[in-house]
C-alpha cells in the first residue's frame, strides 16, 4: 500500500473510533460487561480498577490486527488500521484517565479548556450513568445538559 493510503487508513480508523467507542460503552460496558465497568462509576478505592481490563483486552486485539498485517501476505491494511485506533487509545486515554479523573500527576491543577468541555460531558456521563457515551466528540443530550446545569454535583471530584 502506498505511505500515503496507509495515512488515509490510519486517519480513518482515527475518525471511525469515536462511534465505535460510544457503541462499545453503550452496549457492552453498560450492558453486559458492567460488572467490569461499574468500578469506574464508584469512588476509586485503588489506583488499578476492574474497568482498566478494558483497554487490556482491546489493546489485545489491536496486536492480534498487527500480528496479521505484519506476517500474513494479504493483511498489510491491518497495520495502519492498527496505528489509527492505537493513537485514538492514546488521546482517549490523555483525556478521560490523565486529564478528566487526574489517575496520573500530569497536569497538576491546570486547566485546558478543550479537555474541560470534554470533562463536562464526561461528568453528565457519570452524574446520570446516561449518554453521553462518547469521548472525544460526546454528544450530550439538551435535556440531560439542562437537568446537569441545575446541579453542582461533581462525580469526578476527588473526595
Amino acid at each position: 500500500m502506498p505511505p500515503a493510503g496507509s495515512i488515509v487508513l490510519a486517519f480513518l480508523a482515527f475518525i471511525v473510533m469515536e462511534p465505535v467507542t460510544a457503541a462499545t460503552h453503550r452496549w457492552v460496558m453498560h450492558g453486559i460487561g458492567e460488572f467490569l465497568h461499574r468500578s469506574h462509576h464508584r469512588p476509586r478505592t485503588a489506583r488499578v480498577e476492574a474497568n482498566d481490563w478494558y483497554p487490556v483486552m482491546f489493546a489485545a486485539v489491536v496486536n492480534l490486527g498487527f500480528l496479521a498485517g505484519f506476517n500474513w501476505n494479504g493483511f498489510a491494511s491491518l497495520v495502519p488500521v492498527g496505528i489509527g485506533i492505537t493513537a485514538y487509545g492514546a488521546a482517549y486515554a490523555l483525556v478521560h484517565d490523565v486529564y478528566i479523573h487526574r489517575r496520573v500527576g500530569w497536569f497538576g491543577d491546570r486547566k485546558i479548556a478543550a479537555f474541560d468541555r470534554l470533562a463536562d460531558a464526561h461528568r453528565i456521563h457519570h452524574l446520570y450513568n446516561a449518554a453521553p457515551y462518547g469521548m472525544l466528540l460526546p454528544v450530550v443530550p439538551v435535556e440531560l445538559r439542562i437537568r446537569a446545569s441545575r446541579t453542582h454535583r461533581n462525580p469526578l471530584a476527588k473526595v
